[in-house]
């Protein structure tokens, strides 16, 4: 089952440069199907009822070119419930991390 976010409330800012997906042993991970590698990006997500920060998963030949600091949009960010040795949380996966246009990551306005 698929459990796709309405995002259209939410702000996301790139909270960290990306990362590869690794394993234990620090090998990168593959998509299963495709051997796309994956990449993991933190965002800062906001909305009216605060913030939380979250790593999405994505599947790509490159790492997302975005900035920290910079906003971006998750497409087809995804929620994936799951369970492992008596834990349990949600997975994040998006299809692609988006700027947004018109952000300029990490460049402060100047002030005249």
């Amino acid at each position: 089952m698929r459990l796709v976010i309405d995002t259209s409330k939410v702000t996301f800012t790139v909270g960290r440069d990306v990362q590869p997906r690794t394993d234990q042993n620090g090998v990168q991970r593959v998509e299963r199907n495709t051997n796309i590698p994956m990449w993991s990006v933190q965002l800062v997500a906001m909305d009216d009822g605060g913030a939380e920060v979250i790593n999405v998963t994505v599947a790509a030949p490159q790492p997302p070119k975005v900035a920290i600091g910079s906003l971006v949009t998750p497409v087809e960010l995804q929620a994936i419930p799951w369970a492992q040795n008596g834990r349990n949380g949600v997975a994040f996966r998006a299809s692609e991390i988006k700027a947004v246009a018109g952000s300029k990551s990490g460049s402060a306005a100047s002030a005249s």
